[in-house]
């Protein structure tokens, strides 16, 4: 968002997503209120599904209504068989609708869920008894401080009796066997059952009563708050069994077609330009019609690298690079004579050595066995010329832009010479070119240039 959206939040608390020309709407009921010409947002994109398959079939026959499609629907899809074969046409759409169970659907959906319950309460109490007996036999063998006693007291339901049938007494005065670890309270591990997914619940314990159900905390409002009207909440709160029957429908599509482009994607200029910073060592073109991937083949083999794949449908490709990579060690004695120089976090240096093999077989670099040779001094770092002009600029030099170089004083030039990155995605070699007479000026500046890097 813009800074003074950002700004107008934090002062004065507007919310721009409270748009005021825009109705939130719940369901097709509250669409058909509305009067008037009207513009309506909808999901699915692919019309398969959703408000939009619905509201499609409805409005499809009108020759004044317009679909806008702002994205390119899926493969064998309705939106993708609508852009690809524009109207008039019909098409053929699924209709799905829920309604509620009766007669001997309804009886036989009952006898269903009566026999799960029944089926549920036994393996409860063949647990709750294997429950008792194993607590019995522990009872009986286990800790002699630990006296169990009936309760004779009826239990008003199934689930009381794993915790009313017994009850532990701590006796003093018994003496612990020699066997025995020590006098501890009686433990009894609730055994569950597993499945792939997890423990498996009782659906029971959580299940609420309608009279427990407070209606009144749901809010009827209906606004863009997100808040649920009477009629969605008492289809979330409606349990009542039903089924979803579906039907085939053919649709006379009269009405205009539209596709803009909003999906975000970049167009042909830019990707060029993407995939000329990233500067890939290969590249792999996937998706795309055949003519647009041929293109952009032979832009990327002519101006990014070497190396660009373009396969086919279910064809492999082999992508591995053939580079090889070797590990050394450096001498202690190489290393003793070796001059760092800092440069930012790292520490530099110029290393002249001769590779040699230590006992273990791993190669080491070792001192040259002749004198070094000497060697051009090398320059480390990087410099924008904007940057330069203003570091000569604070020195007292006169300095501007003229002609893509960087004019010092009145005879003095630098120009930068050479690409950053080359062909493939290596560093390229870039120079600065100092012209001008020799004299205390030029001196002066090239003082200047060589303190912005680091001489090897």
């Amino acid at each position: 968002m813009s800074d003074s959206i950002a700004k107008s939040f934090e002062h004065t608390r507007d919310n721009a997503f409270l748009l005021k020309h825009v109705t939130l709407l719940i369901n097709n009921s509250e669409l058909e209120k509305v009067a008037g010409p009207k513009i309506v947002l909808a999901s699915m994109a692919s019309l398969e599904a959703g408000f939009s398959h619905d509201i499609f079939v409805e409005w499809a026959a009108d020759t004044k209504n317009l679909v806008l499609f702002t994205e390119r629907g899926q493969f064998a899809t309705l939106a993708r068989m609508l852009q690809s074969d524009p109207p008039p046409r019909a098409v053929k759409v699924t209709m799905s609708k829920r309604i509620p169970l009766v007669g001997e659907e309804l009886a036989a959906y009952e006898e269903e869920q009566n026999r799960k319950r029944e089926e549920a309460l036994k393996a409860t109490l063949v647990k709750e008894e294997e429950s008792k007996a194993s607590l019995g036999a522990e009872l009986s063998a286990g800790d002699p401080m630990a006296v169990s006693a009936k309760i004779t007291q009826p239990s008003s339901n199934a689930a009381g009796l794993q915790f009313s049938a017994y009850r532990d007494v701590l006796i003093d005065g018994f003496v612990p066997p020699p066997s025995s670890a020590g006098p501890m309270f009686p433990f009894y591990e609730n055994s569950a059952e597993w499945d792939d997914f997890g423990e498996i619940i009782n659906l029971e314990d959580y299940t609420r009563n309608n009279e427990d159900m407070d209606h009144s905390s749901i809010p009827a409002e209906d606004d863009v708050n997100g808040k649920l009207d009477e009629g969605s909440a008492s289809l979330i709160l409606d349990t009542t069994p039903s089924k979803v029957v579906s039907s085939e429908q053919t649709v006379y599509v009269k009405c205009s077609l539209l596709y803009m482009d909003f999906e975000g994607r970049s167009d042909g200029r830019s990707v060029k330009s993407i995939l000329a910073h990233v500067s890939p060592l290969k590249l792999v073109l996937v998706h795309g019609s055949a003519e647009a991937t041929e293109h952009l083949k032979q832009h990327c083999l002519k101006n990014v690298c070497q190396h660009v794949y373009a396969p086919q449908i279910e064809e492999s490709i082999d992508v591995t690079s053939d580079l090889c990579a070797y590990k050394v060690q450096l001498s202690e004695k190489l290393m003793s004579n070796v001059l760092f120089k800092k440069l930012g976090d790292y520490e530099i240096a110029w290393v002249d050595a001769e590779v040699g093999e230590t006992e273990n077989g791993t190669f080491s670099l070792l001192p040259l066995s002749t004198p070094t040779p000497p060697h051009k001094t090398v320059l480390v770092g990087d410099i924008k010329m904007a940057d330069l002009k203003q570091y000569l600029a604070s020195k007292g030099v006169q300095v501007e832009f003229a002609g893509g170089a960087l004019r010092c004083g009145e005879y003095v030039t630098l120009r930068k010479v050479g690409d950053s990155v080359q062909k493939g995605g290596s560093s390229g070699v870039q120079q600065i070119i100092l012209e001008g007479p020799l004299s205390e000026e030029y001196y002066k500046i090239r003082d200047h240039l060589y303190a912005q890097f680091y001489s090897l």
